[in-house]
């Protein structure tokens, strides 16, 4: 439970580190995912990871187009951490649960249920009341900065429910082996964006930020996390991963003087009551069913199996939790928390 906590937390600081790195949203990544690399090969060496990875042909695939993805939510994600603040950022990112709803319905024609399209229309308000859209289209008075801030935390949103997606489809590798492929993928793939002649010159405090990013934020987080969630049941996992906005949004508060207006911590709260919904799958008292008293075994009752993940750092994995309990898909994104949305086994 602890390490849980402290990898939430962590993740909480990260919009901090971004913006007195100094340093474009690219380059950022781009540092990101080598110190990263470096940091979970490591990891992946000590821990002997490297003598069973699971891999396949068909996994590599998934891991590398979940990378993709992973890495771009990144760019996305820093982006609107310079232009709009970290506590609207946080918020409109911590929507993606949403996002991977809509997918695995579109994709998978998994269904939507009339509770999970309350959560959504709950969650949109929430959104619109945080970000205080309608008051500035009201008055005319819409920062285009601010605007753009909130359509690339959104986009960083539907690229890790895409990521996600991927993640789920990955089976029997160990999800500090997917990290490792993903933050790899990134450094090619970043490099014809980077801007080489703004890199802080060597020794500059620039690069205390940016170490800890790949080291601390990725590396050792990561790891923590990895260790944790398989032994934590998935509703402890969904209450926990809230750490990191509350972290964020008083970090905005304490570093950059942010003060949320009234409408924001109403927005706030329908997000945050939204997602624990998804995620726990709430259902309202109308719609459930009382119990037949069968004693039928509960749906996804038997031992966990092993499954594939999906993160680099914010990233997706699944993981098996005890017997006779529901086999949740926890995905942990960069703004911070990891969300577990229940489904069968099988």
């Amino acid at each position: 439970m602890v390490q849980i906590i402290v990898a939430m937390a962590g993740w909480g600081t990260i919009g901090v580190f971004v913006l007195e790195s100094g340093q474009p949203a690219f380059n950022v990544v781009f540092a990101r995912c080598v110190l990263g690399a470096v940091a979970l090969g490591v990891a992946c060496l000590v821990g002997g990871y490297f003598r069973d990875t699971g891999l396949t042909r068909r996994n590599l695939l998934l891991a590398a187009g979940g990378g993709v993805c992973l890495v771009f939510n990144w760019v996305f994600l820093f982006s609107s951490f310079e232009q709009t603040s970290i506590t609207i950022t946080t918020v409109v990112y911590h929507t993606q649960p949403f996002y991977v709803l809509f997918l695995g319905a579109l994709l998978f024609k998994e269904r939507l249920t009339r509770a999970n399209i309350g959560w959504v229309a709950l969650a949109f308000v929430g959104l619109v009341l945080t970000t205080e859209l309608w008051t500035a289209l009201r008055d005319g008075q819409l920062d285009s900065r601010q605007l753009l801030g909130i359509l690339n935390a959104l986009a960083a949103a539907v690229l890790y429910a895409l990521a996600t997606i991927a993640a789920k489809q990955l089976k029997g590798v160990r999800p500090q082996i997917t990290a490792l492929i993903q933050v790899l993928i990134g450094i090619p793939l970043l490099l014809p964006f980077v801007r080489f002649a703004a890199l802080p010159a060597p020794g500059a405090s620039s690069w205390i930020w940016l170490a800890v990013l790949g080291v601390f934020h990725t590396g050792v987080l990561y790891h923590l996390l990895y260790s944790a969630v398989p032994h934590l049941p998935s509703s402890t996992i969904a209450v926990v991963a809230f750490v990191n906005p509350a972290v964020a949004i008083v970090c905005d508060v304490v570093v950059y003087s942010h003060r949320p207006t009234l409408a924001e911590i109403v927005g706030i709260v329908l997000i945050v009551l939204s997602s624990l919904g998804v995620t726990l799958r709430w259902q309202p008292l109308a719609a459930r069913r009382p119990s037949t008293g069968t004693g039928a075994v509960p749906a996804g009752a038997g031992p966990g199996t092993p499954a594939g993940a999906g993160p680099g750092t914010p990233v997706p994995a699944e993981v098996p939790v005890a017997t006779g309990a529901p086999t949740p898909l926890v995905t942990v994104d960069e703004a911070g928390s990891p969300h577990s949305v229940l489904r069968k086994q099988g």
